[in-house]
C-alpha cells in the first residue's frame, strides 16, 4: 500500500499506541501538543497542506486562519510577546514562507520566541527553481536564531524539539523549520523526547554571574552619588520584573526604561523616570546623561536610546548586565561587562544586599534634581490643547487610559501614534504595551492584536494604529470577525504617513514626499470631512465588525466607551488634526541636551488655533 493511500491517523494520546506508524505532519502536530502549543496560527498551501490536515486532527491546539502570512507571523509574535510563550506560525513553500520574513525580522530585532514552520516543495526538487519553490533556510539565516531544513522524517521530533528550546532558551528569538512535503508524507515511528532538555543544544557563554562581579556593582551603589537604571526588555523576557522592582527599592536607584522595558517598573512609582529615548521623558534623558553609575539590565544601546553614542552618559561609570555577549561594548564601551542569566543575577543581588553590609546610598540631592526636572517638564509628558477645537491625538490616548482604567492590553502600529501611546497610557505591568520596536514594522498592531486577543479572551485589549499602519493588514478585520477576537482599535486618523511628515517638517522644509494617504487636492481633515479617505467604518462592517467615526472633542469619551462596551471586535476612527509633532523629540546625530520640547514648524494647517510655536 502506497504512503498516500494510509489513512491518517488522529493524533490524540489515547487513539494512537506507542510503536504506531505516523505521518510526518501528524509527528510535527504531536511534538506541538508534546510542548505545551495551545494556538497556531496558520495559512494553508499546496506545501502546507499536510500540515494543515494535521491540525484539524488535533483536538488540543486552536487553529486560527489569518487573511495574509504576515498576519499570521505578527499574530505569532504578539501571542508570545503577551504571554512569554513561544509563538507558532505556519505557512506554505515559496510566497507564502516569504510572505513571512518581514515578522521574522521583527521577532529577531526584539527577540521574541517564535517557531515558524514552513511547507517547502519536495525534497527531490529543491534547488531546482520548481513551483513555489525558495530557498527559505538560506535566506532567513541572518535573521533567526537557528534554520533547520528537515530532509529526514526520523528526525523531525528531535528537530521540533530543538527548535523550541532554542526559541525560548537564553536570549530569545525566532526559529524557522522547513520541512519538504515528502517529510510531510512519510509514515514512520517516532521516537518522542522527553522533553526539551533531552536535546538541548549548548547555549554558548555563562549563565552565572561571577560573585566578585556582583560584589563590585553593590560596592560602586554604595558610592554612587548620581547612579541610574537601564532596564530594557531583557528583564520582561527573563521573567525578572519583580525582583528588578525589589532591587530597586532596596538601593533606592532611579529606574529608566527603554520602550521594550516598559512595564517592567511602575510608571507612576517615585523611582520612575519612564521610558527614555528619541521621544522619551526629559527627566529619563537627562538624569541618564548626568548620571555617575548607569546600570543596564536587558538593554542593548540601542540608537533610538542613545543618539550620539559618544555622547551617551558621558561622565558615568557603566555596568552592563546581558545573556548575549555579542551585545558587551558592540554600541557602547563599557567599564563592566556582566555577562549571565537576568533573573539569576538580580536574585544572588538582592540576596547580598540582605545578607551583607549594603551601605545604601544618599540620594537625595540626586532626586531633588530629577524631582525638579519634573515638575518643571511635567512628568511623565504633557501637552498644550491651546485654542484648537478637534481632539488632539494625545488627548484621545489620555482618554483610552482613563475609561481603561489602564488595564488594558495595549499594542500599536509603528508611527506617531506608536509614540503617544506610551507618553499618555501610563504602563505598570510587563507584557501590557506590545508594539514593533527594534524592526518598526507598519502594519504589525492590527495583526499582533488577534494573537493577544487570542491568548487573552478574558481581557480588554485594544490596537492604537494610524490611518497609514492599519491599511498594510486591514484583511486581518476577517480574522477578528470570523475568530470572534475582540479586538478594539482606535484608528488616530491624520491622513499622513504621521512620524514621517514630522521629519519633514523638521528637516524638510514640510515638502511633503508622498506621505500624504489621500487625495493632495482634497485633504481630510476634522475641518474637511468630506476629504478624508478611505471610510474605515465602512471598511469594517463590510467584514461584519462594528464601528464608529467621531471628530468632535465632546463626542470622544463616549466613542470610547462604545468601543468598549461593544462585544466583539470594534474600529474606532478618531480624525485628528495632522499638525501635532511627537514631543519630545532627539534628533538623529544629537543627545540628551539637544531635546526638543516644543514643536516648531511653518505653519499648522488646520484651523490656525493650535499652540505649536512657529518659526
Amino acid at each position: 500500500m502506497s504512503q498516500d493511500s494510509e489513512k491518517p491517523k488522529f493524533i490524540n494520546e489515547k487513539s494512537v499506541p506507542a510503536g504506531t506508524p505516523m505521518r510526518g505532519a501528524d509527528v510535527v502536530v504531536r511534538c506541538l501538543e508534546k510542548l505545551g502549543v495551545d494556538t497556531v496560527f496558520a495559512y494553508p498551501g499546496g506545501s502546507a497542506i499536510e500540515l494543515n490536515q494535521a491540525l484539524t486532527r488535533s483536538t488540543k491546539i486552536r487553529t486560527i486562519l489569518p487573511r495574509h502570512e504576515q498576519g499570521g507571523g505578527f499574530m505569532a509574535g504578539g501571542y508570545a510577546r503577551s504571554t512569554g510563550k513561544c509563538g507558532v506560525c505556519f505557512a506554505t513553500s515559496g510566497p507564502g514562507a516569504t510572505n513571512l520574513v518581514t515578522t521574522i525580522a521583527d521577532a529577531f530585532m526584539d527577540s521574541i520566541p517564535v517557531v515558524f514552520i514552513t511547507g517547502q516543495v519536495f525534497s527531490q526538487f529543491i534547488g531546482k527553481q520548481a513551483f513555489q519553490e525558495t530557498d527559505f533556510y538560506g535566506m532567513t539565516l541572518p535573521v533567526v536564531k537557528h534554520s533547520f531544513l528537515v530532509l529526514k522524517a526520523e528526525d523531525l521530533p528531535r528537530v521540533m524539539f530543538r527548535a523550541f528550546k532554542i526559541a525560548t532558551s537564553g536570549r530569545p528569538g525566532p526559529v524557522v523549520v522547513d520541512i519538504p512535503k515528502d517529510v510531510q508524507q512519510a509514515m514512520f515511528v517516532p521516537q518522542f523526547p522527553a522533553s526539551t532538555d533531552d536535546l538541548a543544544p549548548r547555549i554558548p557563554g555563562k549563565l552565572h554571574a561571577m560573585d566578585d562581579e556582583l560584589k563590585l556593582v553593590l560596592d560602586l551603589i554604595s558610592s554612587a552619588k548620581k547612579p541610574v537604571l537601564y532596564i530594557g526588555g531583557g528583564v520582561i523576557s527573563s521573567e525578572s520584573s519583580e525582583l528588578l522592582r525589589e532591587f530597586a527599592r532596596l538601593t533606592g536607584i532611579p529606574v529608566a526604561s527603554t520602550l521594550m522595558g516598559v512595564g517592567a517598573f511602575p510608571a507612576e512609582d517615585p523611582q520612575s523616570l519612564y521610558w527614555f529615548g528619541m521621544h522619551g521623558t526629559v527627566v529619563g534623558n537627562w538624569a541618564v546623561y548626568y548620571s555617575d553609575l548607569l546600570i543596564a539590565m536587558g538593554a542593548r544601546f540601542d540608537d533610538r536610546i542613545t543618539g550620539t553614542v559618544e555622547k551617551f552618559a558621558p561622565n558615568a561609570t557603566i555596568v552592563h548586565f546581558d545573556i548575549d555577549r555579542s551585545e558587551h561594548n558592540k554600541n557602547k564601551k563599557v567599564q563592566f561587562p556582566i555577562e549571565g542569566e537576568l533573573h539569576d543575577a538580580l536574585t544572588r543581588l538582592i540576596d547580598l544586599i540582605k545578607r551583607t553590609g549594603f551601605r545604601k546610598p544618599d540620594l537625595s540631592a540626586w532626586y531633588a534634581t530629577i524631582d525638579g526636572w519634573k515638575k518643571e517638564h511635567g512628568f511623565p509628558f504633557r501637552y498644550d490643547r491651546g485654542d484648537c477645537p478637534h481632539i488632539l491625538p494625545q488627548e484621545a490616548v489620555e482618554t483610552l487610559y482613563e475609561e481603561t482604567k489602564g488595564e488594558a492590553i495595549v499594542c500599536t502600529g509603528v508611527g506617531q501614534h506608536q509614540m503617544w501611546t506610551p507618553q499618555y497610557y501610563k504602563f505598570n505591568k510587563p507584557r501590557t504595551f506590545i508594539s514593533s520596536l527594534g524592526a518598526g514594522t507598519m502594519g504589525f498592531g492590527f495583526a499582533a492584536a488577534c494573537g493577544v486577543a487570542a491568548a487573552h479572551p478574558d481581557k480588554t485589549v485594544v490596537n492604537v494604529d494610524g490611518d497609514g499602519s492599519v491599511l498594510m493588514n486591514i484583511q486581518e478585520l476577517g480574522t477578528m470577525a470570523i475568530e470572534k477576537l475582540a479586538v478594539k482599535t482606535m484608528i488616530l486618523n491624520n491622513q499622513h504617513l504621521g512620524m514621517v511628515a514630522q521629519w519633514e517638517d523638521c528637516f524638510y522644509g514640510s515638502n511633503r514626499g508622498q506621505t500624504l494617504l489621500g487625495d493632495v487636492n482634497n485633504v481630510g481633515s476634522p475641518d474637511n470631512p468630506g476629504g478624508l479617505y478611505p471610510d474605515f467604518v465602512t471598511i469594517a462592517k463590510g467584514f461584519g465588525v462594528k464601528g464608529r467615526r467621531v471628530m468632535k472633542r465632546e463626542e470622544l469619551r463616549d466613542a470610547i466607551r462604545e468601543m468598549l462596551d461593544t462585544p466583539g471586535p470594534f474600529v474606532l476612527d478618531v480624525v485628528v488634526p495632522y499638525g501635532p509633532h511627537v514631543l519630545p523629540f532627539i534628533p538623529q546625530k544629537c543627545s540628551a541636551l539637544d531635546i526638543m520640547t516644543t514643536q516648531k514648524v511653518d505653519a499648522c494647517r488646520q484651523c490656525g488655533k493650535c499652540p505649536w510655536q512657529i518659526k
